[in-house]
C-alpha cells in the first residue's frame, strides 16, 4: 500500500510539473519580500523549512536559486544578521555550481546570518555571456498580456490574475520589432545592470515559442518592463533573426590612476560603488576586468593596504575564470586591502609581443635549476603546491628545454617573497607569467627538463690527411686509410657514455664507448665502401635518478679511391719533367736561335708561375743584352 501511495504521489507531482511547462518550487521559497521573487531564502529538507546561510555566494550562485523559483535573473544578494543564532541550512557555492539542486546541498548548522535574495519577477536574459547579456524573455500569461494595454486602470485585476494563474505562466521570447532602446533601458535597470550597450536581433539565439505578442511602449523611466504600456494589436509571427538580444554594460571602472585604464578597481552593485578585494587573482584573471573596460590586456596587479577597513566587493578568481563577468562574481566583504590594476590601454592583444621572462638558475645547465619568473622587473623564485610533470612541462616548453623530467620542492631556512603559480591556471593554456600571484614562502621549486645536456661535438681525422674535420657536415677519407671519429662534450657531469650511430643506404650500426675526460674515440683501421654514410654521436648520462641523452649534428663520410690522386700527383709532374728535358736538348742543338730560347723561357715561366709584369722586365733586359753583344761584335769586325 505504501508503494502504491508513493507511486500515486509521484504521478500527481509529475502531472503538476508538466502543466503550463512549470517547475515545482515546493522545496525552495523566498519569504518576507515584496513579491514571491524577493525575500529571505528558505529551503525545505526532511520536512523542515529553514532559512539559508551561505558562504562565498555570488550572483552567479544565486541565479541557480532564481531558476529553481521560476523567477528571472538574480539581481542582488545580502546577508542579514539576526540577534541570536538559530538552526539554518548551510549551502556551499561549489556544490550549487556542480549542478546540484539547492536541497541536495544543505547541511545543518547554527547561525545568526541568513540570506536575502532578490530575483527579477518577469524578465530575464538567457544564453548570454553574463547575467547582463542574453536573449530577452518575459514571463506572462494570457490575462497578463490582454490586460497590459490598460494597466493604469486595471492593476488590481492584473495582480489577482497573476496570483490565480501562477501555474499557467510561461517565459516568452520577444520580437525585435516590438522592442526599442527605451525598453532596453528599463530592462537593464530592472536587472541591476548598467546602461544598454548592445541591442541586436538573434545575437543570442532565435525566437523560441511561445512568443510575446504585444509591442512594448516604455517611456524609459519605468522600474519594470511590465509596468510599461503596450500596443493593442497582437503579433502572430516574427521574422528570422529578430529575437531581441540585449547586452547591458557592466558597471566597472578604474579610479585614481594616470588614465582610465589604470587605478583602483571598483564595481557598482545595487547602486553602490565599492573597491574590489582579491586574494588569488593572476594576470589572467585581471585580463577579464581589462576586457570589460575595453582596455586591452592586463599589465600588472597589486594589492594595496589601507589604514582602516571598509566595505568592499570580494571577487574570487575561479568564478571570473569560469567565464563570468565581474558583477556576477561579487561577494560583499569587509577588508583593509584593495586592488590596483593597470591595463595595456586600447592596444590590441594580437599586436602585443613579449619574451617570456622565465629561467632556471643554479643548475649545471640552463635546463635545470630553480625556476624563476620576472614580473614588473622583479625576478623571484616560484612556489607551487599542486604541480605535476604535466604542469612543469609548460615551463620546459617556454624555456625551449624539451619535456619535464623531474620537479622537486626545496625548503629554505627563511621565508622570502616568491611568485605562486597554480596548476589549473597553467594547464588551461596560459603562460606562466599570466598565472602569478605574489606570495611569501620558504618553499621553492627545482625543475629538470629533458634537454638538460649540451650538444656533443663530432669530428673525424684521417691518417692520410692528418687534419681533423671538426663539426663539418661532410668529410672525405681515402680508401684503405685509417680514420678516427671522435665524440666530445663540454664538461657538465662526470661519467656517461658515447654511442656512435652509423646509417647508410644498406646498413646501420651502433658503437658504444665510455666517456673518458668527456670524450671517446672510435678507430677504423681501413676505410672502405662500407664505411661511407652518416655518423652522429649520442651522449648518454644518468643523473638526478633519470637518464638523459643528447645527439650531435650529423657528419657525412665519403670514401675516396686514391688511384686518380696518385695519377695526378706522380704522372703529371713526370710528364712535365720529360718535356723540359726534351726542350733543353732541342734548344742546345739549335744554340743562338731566338725562338727556341723564347719557347724555353715561356715554358719555364709557365712551370714556375712568373707574373706577367716580371716577364716583360726580363724580356727587355734580354733585348738590351743582345743589342750590346751585337755592338761588340760590330766593333770587333772593324
Amino acid at each position: 500500500m505504501d508503494h502504491l501511495l508513493m507511486l500515486l504521489m509521484l504521478l500527481l507531482s509529475s502531472g503538476l510539473q508538466a502543466e503550463g511547462n512549470h517547475t515545482s518550487t515546493e522545496a525552495v521559497r523566498l519569504v518576507g519580500g515584496a513579491s514571491r521573487c524577493a525575500g529571505a531564502l528558505e529551503v525545505k529538507h526532511e520536512g523542515d523549512w529553514r532559512p539559508v546561510d551561505v558562504y562565498a555566494w555570488t550572483l552567479k550562485t544565486a541565479a541557480v536559486a532564481c531558476r529553481e523559483l521560476d523567477c528571472g535573473s538574480a539581481v542582488s544578494t545580502r546577508q542579514r544578521y539576526e540577534s541570536s543564532e538559530r538552526s539554518v541550512w548551510g549551502i556551499y557555492s561549489d556544490c550549487v555550481h556542480s549542478g546540484s539542486a539547492l536541497k541536495d546541498c544543505v547541511i545543518s548548522v547554527s547561525s545568526s546570518s541568513i540570506l536575502d535574495l532578490t530575483c527579477s519577477d518577469s524578465v530575464r536574459l538567457v544564453d548570454g555571456t553574463s547575467l547582463c547579456s542574453g536573449r530577452l524573455e518575459v514571463k506572462s500569461n494570457q490575462s497578463n498580456q490582454s490586460n497590459q494595454s490598460d494597466q493604469s486602470n486595471q492593476s488590481d485585476q492584473s495582480d489577482q490574475s497573476n496570483q490565480s494563474n501562477q501555474t499557467n505562466q510561461w517565459w516568452s521570447s520577444v520580437c525585435e520589432d516590438d522592442f526599442d532602446q527605451q525598453d532596453a533601458e528599463v530592462v537593464c535597470r530592472e536587472l541591476g545592470c548598467g546602461a544598454p550597450s548592445g541591442l541586436q536581433g538573434a545575437l543570442y539565439g532565435e525566437v523560441e515559442a511561445p512568443m510575446w505578442t504585444k509591442e512594448f511602449q516604455c517611456g524609459g523611466n519605468e522600474s519594470a518592463l511590465l509596468d510599461c504600456r503596450s500596443s493593442g494589436s497582437d503579433r502572430n509571427t516574427c521574422s528570422p533573426n529578430k529575437a531581441v538580444g540585449l547586452t547591458c554594460s557592466e558597471p566597472v571602472r578604474l579610479v585614481g590612476g594616470a588614465s582610465r585604464c589604470a587605478g583602483t578597481l571598483e564595481v557598482k552593485h545595487e547602486g553602490d560603488w565599492r573597491p574590489v578585494h582579491v586574494s588569488d587573482w593572476t594576470l589572467k584573471t585581471a585580463a577579464v576586468a581589462c576586457r570589460e573596460l575595453d582596455c586591452g590586456s592586463a599589465v600588472s596587479i597589486r594589492g594595496r593596504e589601507k589604514s582602516s577597513g571598509r566595505s568592499v566587493w570580494g571577487i574570487y578568481s575561479d568564478c571570473v575564470q569560469s567565464g563570468s563577468a565581474l558583477r556576477d562574481c561579487l561577494d560583499s566583504d569587509y577588508s583593509f586591502s584593495i586592488v590596483d590594476l593597470t591595463c595595456s590601454g586600447l592596444q590590441a592583444e594580437g599586436n602585443h609581443t613579449s619574451t617570456e621572462p622565465v629561467r632556471l638558475v643554479g643548475g649545471a645547465s640552463r635546463c635545470a635549476g630553480t625556476l624563476e619568473v620576472k614580473h614588473e622587473g622583479d625576478w623571484r623564485p616560484v612556489h607551487v603546491s599542486d604541480w605535476t610533470l604535466k604542469t612543469a612541462a609548460v615551463a620546459c616548453r617556454e624555456l625551449d628545454c624539451g619535456s619535464a623530467v623531474s620537479i622537486r620542492e626545496r625548503v629554505e631556512s627563511s621565508v622570502r617573497s616568491v611568485w605562486r603559480i597554480y596548476s589549473d591556471c597553467v594547464q588551461s593554456g596560459s603562460a606562466l607569467r599570466e598565472c602569478l600571484t605574489s606570495y611569501s614562502s620558504s618553499s621553492i621549486v627545482n625543475l629538470t627538463c629533458s634537454d638538460l645536456l649540451l650538444q656533443p661535438i663530432i669530428s673525424v681525422s684521417s691518417s692520410m690527411y692528418g687534419v681533423s674535420e671538426a663539426q663539418q657536415q661532410r668529410a672525405p677519407v681515402l680508401r684503405r686509410s685509417t680514420f678516427t671519429i671522435s665524440c666530445s662534450i663540454q664538461p657538465q657531469y662526470p661519467g656517461g657514455s658515447f654511442q656512435l650511430t652509423f646509417t647508410s643506404s644498406s646498413s646501420a650500426h651502433n658503437y658504444t664507448q665510455p666517456a673518458v675526460n668527456h670524450s671517446a674515440h672510435f678507430l677504423f683501421p681501413a676505410a672502405g665502401p662500407a664505411h661511407q654514410g652518416s655518423y652522429s654521436c649520442v651522449y648518454h648520462l644518468h643523473v638526478f635518478n633519470h637518464s638523459f641523452s643528447s645527439e650531435s649534428r650529423r657528419l657525412s663520410i665519403t670514401v675516396l679511391d686514391p688511384r686518380p690522386l696518385i695519377i695526378k700527383a706522380i704522372v703529371l709532374p713526370l710528364a712535365l719533367l720529360l718535356l723540359n728535358v726534351g726542350l733543353y736538348f732541342y734548344c742546345k742543338a739549335n744554340r743562338g736561335q731566338m725562338p727556341c730560347r723564347q719557347e724555353n723561357t715561356v715554358l719555364v715561366r709557365y712551370k714556375t708561375g712568373v707574373p706577367a709584369a716580371e716577364e716583360e722586365e726580363e724580356e727587355e733586359e734580354e733585348e738590351e743584352e743582345e743589342e750590346e753583344e751585337e755592338e761588340e761584335e760590330a766593333q770587333g769586325a772593324e
